[in-house]
Parts: C-alpha cells; sequence; structure tokens
C-alpha cells in the first residue's frame, strides 16, 4: 500500500473520529448546559498540553529528518571514496587497475541493484556487499608499489578504501528505524490525549468549530505520518537516495 495512501486514510480517519465523538456528544448535551462555563484552568491547561506537544512533535521530527541527512550524507561519502579509487588507480599497471576498477564497479552494481532493497526490508546490510568491499581491499593492499610514482599512490588508494568501508558501517547504522518504541508510544498518547482535550472546551456543531476540529486532527495525523516516513531513512517515500553512485559511477 503506497505511504500516501495510508497517510490520506490515516487523516480521514482522525477526521472522522473527531466529528463523530462532537456529534454524539452534543445529542448528549441537555438544554440547560451552558457552554461559556467552561473554567479558565481548563483552558490554561489545554492550552500548555498542546505547546508541549508541539515542542515534541518538533524535536521528533527535526530527529528523524537529521537522521536522513546522516544517512544520504553516508551514501555520499561512500561513493567519493570509491570514486577516488577508481580515478587514482591510474598510475598502477593495466591489469591491476582494470581489476581494481572492474571490483569497484561490481560492488557498486550490487548496492544499487540488489543490497539497496535488502536495506529497506530488512534494516541491515548484505554479507555478499562486505565481500565484495574486502575484495577491492585486497586489490589495493596486496600490489606491492614498483616505482615512486605508484609508491606515493599506495596509502591514499589504501586510506579511501578505508574511507569507504567506514562510511558502508555508518550506511548500515542507518539502514533501520531511529525512532525507540518509547518514544512513539509517547507521540500516540499525546496525540491521543491532545485532540481528546478539544472536547473539555465544550465544542459545538457549527461549521467553524467541526471544521477546526476535523483540521487540527488531520494536522496531528501528518505530522506523526512524516515523522513514520523519515524514521526509516533509506525504506520509505522520502528517503536517502543511491544518486552519489550513480552521478559519480554513471556507467553502472
Amino acid at each position: 500500500m503506497s505511504e500516501w495512501l495510508v497517510l490520506s486514510i490515516a487523516m480521514a480517519a482522525a477526521c472522522a473520529v473527531v466529528l463523530t465523538i462532537t456529534l454524539i456528544n452534543n445529542r448528549r448535551i441537555g438544554d440547560d448546559d451552558d457552554p461559556t462555563e467552561t473554567p479558565d484552568v481548563i483552558e490554561y491547561m489545554t492550552m500548555m498540553i498542546g505547546v508541549v506537544y508541539a515542542i515534541v512533535l518538533g524535536l521528533a521530527i527535526a530527529g528523524v529528518w537529521e537522521a536522513r541527512s546522516a544517512a544520504q550524507e553516508s551514501v555520499r561519502q561512500e561513493a567519493q571514496a570509491l570514486h577516488e579509487v577508481d580515478v587514482r588507480s591510474e598510475v598502477y599497471p593495466a591489469e591491476v587497475r582494470g581489476r581494481i576498477r572492474t571490483d569497484v564497479n561490481a560492488y557498486v552494481t550490487y548496492v544499487i541493484d540488489t543490497e539497496w532493497k535488502h536495506m529497506a526490508d530488512h534494516g541491515d546490510l548484505t554479507d555478499k556487499g562486505t565481500q565484495l568491499l574486502t575484495q577491492v581491499r585486497r586489490d589495493v593492499t596486496d600490489y606491492q608499489p614498483k616505482t615512486d610514482h605508484e609508491g606515493q599512490a599506495y596509502q591514499p588508494l589504501v586510506d579511501q578504501v578505508a574511507a569507504a568501508d567506514d562510511a558502508r558501517g555508518a550506511r548500515g547504522q542507518s539502514a533501520g528505524a531511529t525512532m525507540p518504541g518509547v518514544v512513539w508510544f509517547g507521540l500516540i498518547t499525546g496525540a491521543l490525549v491532545t485532540v481528546g482535550l478539544i472536547f473539555t472546551l465544550q465544542i459545538r456543531r457549527s461549521p467553524s468549530e467541526l471544521l477546526l476540529a476535523g483540521l487540527f486532527s488531520a494536522l496531528i495525523a501528518f505530522l506523526l505520518f512524516l515523522i513514520w516516513d523519515f524514521d526509516s531513512p533509506f525504506g520509505r517515500g522520502i528517503a536517502a537516495t543511491a544518486a552519489p553512485f550513480l552521478d559519480l559511477f554513471p556507467g553502472v
């Protein structure tokens, strides 16, 4: 099911529940009820709870967005390091250079075609990807430079392979969900409390009040959906992409 379809259903359901409860409550109110008798302390508490929950939502959105940005940055660093290996191997003999570039392309192809989907589905890396990167490292480290020029290029190549391995590890750590379950419990409970408090203000069936209640509940549903969508940097709609690999290795 599409994430946007899930969002539409969630927002529509939130509006429907709030409006249904509002209409049912109004049918049970007697003719002698006075809506102006809402205590000031309840209005103050409702406002403060709304403010606190807005801060929590803002922090949650900022946290998952930062995690997504970090995941995208790790992809960029990994692709850039492998690109440097591919380019700097130019000083090596044709046989060695060809082997390094072939193994780098094989790793990049595997990451884009296979490992990316595995990360989205399972939230971790694959052993095959680790083996392919290990082969690239072996290609670089096993060669013994025969000239000063090759010797000067050797250590930077080793460093770039290490940088790619480090970025790959960071990508693996970002592959799963970033929000703990207890945080989700707090967010959902806070949403229920915040939306439920609008009934303490004795909301009526006037079109303006019903519209505001529906929009408010839909907004809460949208913000929760936004956090959920960002929570898996590689697995959902607004996810980190493999664009750095595709940009630096257009032939893959």
